[in-house]
C-alpha cells in the first residue's frame, strides 16, 4: 500500500504517504461546493506533474553533474465540463541563472517531458510546458 484516503466531512479528506507518516489535507473547491481551504485533488494531480519534472531533472542533474538548485515551476490548472475534469495544466519551468550549454537545456527539457506523470496523463489532457532560461 502507498497510502491512506480518510473523508473527514463537509469535503474533505486527510491523505497519510504511510512510508514516512507525512499527511496532505484535499478541499473540494469553492467552484465546486467546496471551502478551497487546501488543495483540491486536481490541484493536486496538476501540482504532481510539475513535482515529477523538476524530481527527475534532479536526478538526471547530478548524473550529468549540473546544478539546478533553485529551479521552480508555476503550475496553472484549468478546468473544463461535460465531465468536469482537468482541460490542461500549464508549467512553467524557472532555471536558476547558471550557464547552461544548449546541450544541458535540451537533455533537461527531454527529462522533463519524459517524467513518469507526464506518460500516466491522458493524452486528450493538454500540457503546456515552458522554460524560462
Amino acid at each position: 500500500m502507498t497510502a491512506t484516503v480518510n473523508y473527514s466531512g463537509e469535503l474533505r479528506t486527510s491523505c497519510v504517504h504511510l512510508s514516512s507518516g507525512n499527511t496532505i489535507i484535499t478541499d473540494a473547491p469553492i467552484d465546486n461546493h467546496g471551502k478551497g481551504e487546501a488543495f483540491s485533488p486536481t490541484d493536486m494531480a496538476a501540482t504532481s506533474l510539475a513535482a515529477c519534472m523538476l524530481t527527475v531533472m534532479g536526478i538526471k542533474a547530478a548524473q550529468m553533474p549540473i546544478d539546478i538548485d533553485g529551479t521552480r515551476a508555476e503550475v496553472t490548472k484549468i478546468m473544463v465540463v461535460e465531465p468536469r475534469r482537468i482541460g490542461e495544466i500549464i508549467v512553467k519551468v524557472f532555471m536558476p541563472a547558471n550557464n547552461f550549454s544548449d546541450k544541458d537545456k535540451a537533455i533537461m527539457e527531454h527529462t522533463a517531458h519524459t517524467c513518469p506523470v507526464f506518460y500516466s496523463l491522458h493524452p486528450d489532457l493538454r500540457k503546456t510546458i515552458e522554460f524560462i532560461w
